[in-house]
């Protein structure tokens, strides 16, 4: 019970954070025509945020199939390496069926706080899940609701919300280094290429991403390799 109670209060910041980011999830999903129990429906069973503002502006164009596909493979991805690393520090009482049910929880916010600790029991990632996992859920339904009740104008303001908090995770990174800024310089670049080329720009919105993201990635590794620091020279 200690530890499930020391999971809740490490979880109580970023559910916060969640409440905030969700409820312009549910603003923006109300305006591509989604109901407000469709929305919160999608918050509860995905519990991603970029994935799910991908995937309601491929709904909304509308997108295909396959297009949904890779765009949420390239989003949702770095989620399997981060249950790869995070497995090496789970007690031996979180396996099998836990390992599952949790792994549905792993976001960024979540992989960093379980990860800054030496061992993680069960009952602690458990407490650490329900406060964003709530924070997310409540905060689509009041965005979904609201959505239909406050005007235009600030529905278009607190639209610009997901932007600010992208752009506050990608700054102080940039400003660590050179290689960061010039991989989000070539993201950026690319993307102004699929918005305004004659060719480029008919391709859809949600392959757009997938491809600039891949793009740049790749760029960066070629780039800006990192070293093994184990390698013997």
């Amino acid at each position: 019970m200690k530890d499930f109670t020391e999971g809740l209060k490490s979880g109580l910041p970023i559910g916060l954070g969640y409440l905030s980011v969700s409820f312009t999830f549910g603003i923006i999903a109300v305006k591509y025509g989604l109901t407000w129990w469709e929305a919160v429906i999608i918050s509860m069973l995905t519990v991603t945020s970029a994935g799910q503002f991908a995937a309601i502006t491929i709904m909304g164009s509308p997108g295909h199939y396959l297009e949904m596909l890779i765009s949420q493979c390239t989003i949702n991805v770095r989620y399997s390496f981060m249950s790869i690393s995070l497995s090496q520090k789970v007690n031996k009482r979180f396996k099998g069926i836990w390992r599952f049910i949790f792994g549905f929880m792993i976001t960024d916010e979540i992989f960093a706080v379980a990860s800054s600790r030496d061992n993680v029991s069960r009952s602690f990632f458990a407490g650490l899940c329900v406060l964003p996992y709530i924070g997310w859920s409540s905060g689509t339904l009041i965005g979904a609701l609201l959505g239909n009740v406050l005007p235009h104008s600030l529905m278009s303001a607190l639209g610009l919300a997901i932007y600010g908090m992208f752009v506050a995770i990608v700054v102080p990174d940039m400003k660590k280094g050179r290689s960061v800024t010039i991989v989000v310089l070539i993201a950026f670049a690319l993307s102004c290429l699929f918005r305004y080329a004659p060719v480029l720009k008919n391709v859809s919105a949600g392959l757009s991403i997938s491809i600039c993201a891949i793009l740049a990635a790749l760029a960066g590794a070629i780039l800006f390799p990192v070293s093994d620091s184990n390698d013997q020279e």
